[in-house]
């Protein structure tokens, strides 16, 4: 279990807490680039309890800054967006993609390129890759960006949806963290042999609900691998990687298949996207993964605890389903928010599979205290972490995960 201050420490991402300090140094996924239509409405956004506007201009660059207009805090979600800026409507200051003041109609002609000059900007850096648009919310210069793999993919080899919980970051990255729950929590996918978001070996967490852990520790994070005993001897290793503070790449199949991260971003301390990233690094996706979605919230259906996520208990009762809902991704959020948005983690009870927990949480404890402290945290988007992917495979006996190339 944690202590209550640890818990707390963990699950606040104010601006001046400690996990805030951390997720502020480093880049952060905000939106799906398709989200922000060039000359199109500013969009309202949140992160980290900041509330924020992104727009494009005309010509397609983005600019994300704070949502209140530095003037008598109007919503700039309410803002024209011109072609080459937003245009307040309370009193028709304007601000371009860069954060600065183009326009104050409200000033004398004479002293108004002189006042522009001495409003602040309040905009936040962005870069765009891939087909996510992400914001640094730190101060200063901002980290060198990420260099994964699946950021240089063309589009037609990544697809992506988002979806916003009703609870802590903390909740989500534990849940995709937790490898012991696999075989339990989803046998109603792995049972369907039409069911598509599964691998070809994902059954084999029936054959063993009690995984071993071993880890592989690295400068990012974590290389863990949760390995079973198979019916025939031998051992069934998903090996995931996991990058401080929110990323879990998830365990899929061979490198030409269709890959899959998952990120866990606080919204703010009681609510956090959850993204999974869909990519092939060889060459286009070969399923369309999440149509039918809204790839900008999937989760806007999913009910609250109140009516327990529209569980289909008929289903459990007549037609053999374990959970009573339809798919992966609905069982991990359901039993993440039924947590509640911060759990009192002072009440768990931890068993020997839950030792993956235990590391991250002990991880997270030691950046998110380092960066507070102004020292170096661990977490470091500089490093080069260009061949991650996470894999699974069947060893024979006696054989070492390790050796497994990624």
């Amino acid at each position: 279990m944690l202590s209550h201050e640890d818990n707390e420490l963990l699950s606040r991402v104010g601006a001046g807490t400690p996990m805030g300090s951390l997720m502020r140094s480093t880049w952060l996924p905000l939106c799906r680039k398709a989200f922000i239509k060039a000359g199109g409405a500013p969009r309202r956004l949140r992160l980290l309890g900041e509330n924020l506007i992104a727009f494009r201009s005309a010509d397609g660059r983005i600019g994300v800054r704070e949502e209140a207009c530095p003037h008598r805090l109007c919503s700039l979600a309410l803002a024209r967006n011109e072609g080459d800026g937003l245009r307040c409507i309370y009193h028709g200051w304007k601000f371009d993609v860069s954060g600065e003041v183009t326009e104050v109609p409200t000033e004398p002609a004479e002293r108004q390129k002189q006042f522009a000059a001495t409003i602040p900007k309040r905009h936040k850096p962005v870069r765009e890759a891939g087909a996510i648009v992400w914001v640094w919310l730190g101060t200063g210069e901002p980290a060198p960006f990420y260099n994964f793999n699946w950021l240089r993919v063309p589009d037609e080899q990544i697809q992506i949806r988002v979806g916003t919980a009703a609870c802590s970051w903390l909740n989500g990255l534990e849940t995709a963290l937790d490898s012991a729950h696999v075989g339990i929590l989803h046998t109603n996918s792995i049972k369907d042999p039409q069911y598509v978001h599964k691998s070809d070996m994902l059954e084999l967490c029936r054959d063993d609900f009690a995984p071993h852990f071993e880890f592989e520790p690295a400068p990012y994070g974590y290389r863990e691998a949760a390995l079973r005993h198979t019916k025939d001897g031998g051992k069934y290793a998903r090996v995931r990687e996991f990058v401080m503070p929110y990323f879990s790449y998830i365990p899929v199949g061979p490198r030409t298949d269709d890959q899959l991260l998952t990120m866990y971003v606080p919204v703010d301390d009681y609510t956090s996207a959850h993204w999974d990233i869909r990519y092939n690094l060889i060459g286009p996706l070969k399923l369309d993964w999440f149509s039918g979605e809204n790839p900008d919230n999937y989760m806007e259906n999913m009910g609250t605890i109140e009516n327990c996520f529209h569980q289909d208990r008929e289903s459990m009762e007549k037609d053999g389903s374990f959970t009573g809902f339809s798919s992966i991704r609905h069982e991990d959020s359901a039993v993440g928010m039924s947590q509640g948005r911060i759990p009192d983690r002072t009440r768990e009870y931890l068993g020997s599979t839950d030792i993956s927990i235990v590391r991250g949480r002990r991880m997270l404890l030691k950046a998110a205290r380092a960066a507070a402290e102004g020292r170096p945290s661990g977490v470091d988007s500089s490093m080069d972490m260009a061949e991650l992917r996470a894999l699974e495979e069947v060893l024979p006996p006696g054989a070492d995960w390790r050796v497994l190339s990624r």
